[in-house]
């Protein structure tokens, strides 16, 4: 009878982080419900309350007078209002809203009400948010890069002044004869709090703006910058959506500029954030890597040892050496004789010339050099991840040490 594999480190992170968020939503909704309930609870009261006292003093029947009200609701969800506003399908109406579509902003406050207008939608999203995300991936690339080289300019410095390095040290082939550069990569940590004080910075200047033009107060427009920049899109809070306003193209062109930015700061962040998660869970794992059951232990690493890298192993192979242009020349070479479809000596290898690229990425990004390693290993395209966690594994040193 067969024995069931052991659960290996991203099945076990995947389970925990899957907890983790099912218990973080729970915690979410016991907040929200016990702070906004009473609210809500006491505005339905006043609201049956009005709509019978209107109903008393201007002799209308409760049914006409909810039917008028329906009419109504339905005026507001096709973006009618008392009040004059802007024509919302207008060019620059328009293209403010695929611009929250493709962004997956989505505010709500406009939408097609033909079956031709739903149907290209649908069409048009598909490509336009694939593409989006493709862009917020490659400015986070860029963004990274940026602050790599500042950074890098601002370790030297510091070793400069420490008298590390010659006062005529230049970025070039010495970089390599310099002990202290070599390997170095800027941390995880420091681009976070880089992040999240460009992402507070503009966020505050954004407030100010739509705090003086829209006529909200301060906190409100704080929510709103923070819910249309990380991409929730309420839609209880819309820019732009008055008639007329001064400086009107001024203020359109400052609201898209802010948008954009802010969206792709936020998401930057975010991703720097999900990679410290991901740092966290493991160390979880590392801690409670069934250490309740020595028996199961012994006998979880003797069948992982064949098949799969557990949480800490690459540490304990650290005096495996290789070369990091080196590559197989047959397809039995390294492979063992139990019947495996991938030996182990093979897949620790493929991981080893890996982290030696990613070690070579930033610093080469950093000083200047083109990155055109190219390695042959036996491992298809998606080994080393894709998207956002990708980029960041490549370029921040935390995350390539704990892979």
């Amino acid at each position: 009878r067969r024995r069931l594999a052991p659960l290996n480190e991203d099945n076990g992170r995947f389970l925990l982080l899957a907890a983790l968020i099912a218990a973080y939503l729970s915690a979410g909704a016991t907040v929200f419900s016990a702070l906004e309930s009473p609210s809500e609870a006491a505005a339905q009261l006043r609201w049956n309350r009005t709509l019978h006292n209107f109903s008393r003093i201007f002799n209308i029947s409760l049914p006409e007078l909810r039917a008028f009200l329906r009419s109504y609701e339905a005026a507001m969800a096709a973006g009618i209002r008392v009040d004059a506003l802007r024509p919302r399908w207008d060019f620059p109406g328009a293209f403010y809203f695929v611009g929250t579509v493709v962004s997956t902003i989505g505010f709500g406050m406009t939408t097609p009400a033909t079956v031709a207008g739903k149907v290209f939608l649908i069409v048009y999203g598909l490509f336009g948010c694939a593409g989006t995300i493709l862009f917020f991936n490659l400015f986070l690339e860029r963004i990274i890069s940026l602050l790599a080289f500042i950074m890098k300019a601002c370790y030297e410095r510091q070793l400069r002044r420490s008298g590390l390095l010659p006062p005529n040290f230049r970025r070039g082939p010495a970089v390599s004869g310099v002990g202290s550069l070599v390997g170095w990569k800027p941390s995880v940590y420091h681009v976070m709090l880089i992040l999240g004080i460009f992402a507070i910075a503009l966020s505050c200047c954004a407030s100010a703006m739509y705090t003086a033009v829209e006529g909200w107060n301060y906190v409100d427009s704080l929510y709103y910058c923070f819910v249309t920049f990380s991409t929730i899109g309420f839609g209880d809070l819309v820019s732009n959506q008055k008639a007329a306003y001064q400086h009107q193209g001024l203020y359109r062109f400052g609201n898209f500029i802010f948008i954009l930015m802010g969206v792709c700061c936020i998401y930057s962040l975010f991703n720097v954030i999900s990679i410290v998660i991901k740092q966290i869970l493991n160390w979880v794992l590392k801690k409670f890597e069934c250490r309740c059951c020595p028996k199961c232990h012994k006998s979880s690493t003797r069948l992982s040892r064949r098949n799969a890298i557990t949480p800490g192993a690459r540490l304990r192979r650290h005096n495996i050496a290789m070369d990091a242009d080196g590559q197989y020349d047959s397809d039995t070479e390294g492979r063992r004789l139990s019947g495996e479809m991938i030996s182990m000596r093979e897949l620790t290898a493929s991981n080893k010339v890996s982290l030696a690229i990613l070690q070579k990425q930033l610093s080469e990004t950093a000083n200047g050099y083109p990155r055109n390693v190219c390695i042959n290993t036996r491992q298809n395209g998606f080994s080393a991840g894709v998207g956002a966690l990708a980029i960041m594994n490549n370029r921040l040193a935390e995350t390539s040490d704990s892979r």
